[in-house]
């Protein structure tokens, strides 16, 4: 398995994670928790790819990535709900901020592998990295968090693209660029959300 690929199948799951807590937060049913997981799993990498035109989708290639949010929805729904007491806006973000450095890495790397430029491809990381979310909140009938608490989430994204692209140009291992990279964009995310930081609000 390749890194990237590794990588991506991390992303899936902990983006699939903060669906199913949503979902379930909004009192869903097993089909519901099943929906938003997917699309919060998958958004990103789809809009990603039609961008790049890629075809076909990553996740219709690797079938399995949908087999897998499937059955852990089966286990997901009735487990989430036995622990909604614990549920909180803090496993959203904080789950939310992993995925957010996984997606946007992965995103910047499948750009790269298309030959894009660099600009291109640290934007293609931003929007892997955002899209589920955003989708993710439509569908739940909020306001995506990117567009409403104010917090620096997509430039967090992008200042993460941009190191891993810096990185890869200066002659980094490219393990090494892949996980700083990921590290710094969930340690960004979080630290603006634990201290309130936000922009023009």
């Amino acid at each position: 398995m390749s890194l990237i690929k590794f990588i991506e199948i991390l992303a899936i799951l902990v983006g699939a994670f903060s669906g199913f807590i949503e979902a379930r937060r909004k009192r869903m049913d097993l089909v519901g928790v099943f929906t938003v997981a997917f699309i919060t799993a998958f958004g990103g990498g789809t809009l990603r790819d039609i961008l790049l035109d890629r075809r076909p989708l990553f996740w219709v290639i690797h079938q399995e990535y949908a087999i897998l949010i499937f059955i852990l929805a089966l286990i997901a729904a009735p487990a989430i709900r036995t622990l909604r007491q614990v549920v909180s806006e803090r496993m959203i973000v904080i789950a939310d901020a992993i995925g957010l450095g996984l997606f946007s890495i992965a995103g910047v790397a499948a750009a790269l592998d298309a030959n894009m430029p660099i600009f291109i491809a640290s934007m293609m990381g931003v929007i892997t990295g955002i899209f589920g979310g955003v989708l993710r909140d439509i569908v739940c009938n909020e306001v995506p968090m990117v567009f409403r608490d104010g917090k620096p989430y997509a430039i967090c994204a992008f200042i993460g693209s941009w190191m891993f692209l810096l990185m890869k140009r200066f002659g980094a291992e490219p393990e090494l660029a892949l996980w700083s990279s990921a590290a710094v964009i969930t340690a960004l995310r979080l630290v603006t959300w634990k201290f309130d930081m936000r922009m023009g609000k």
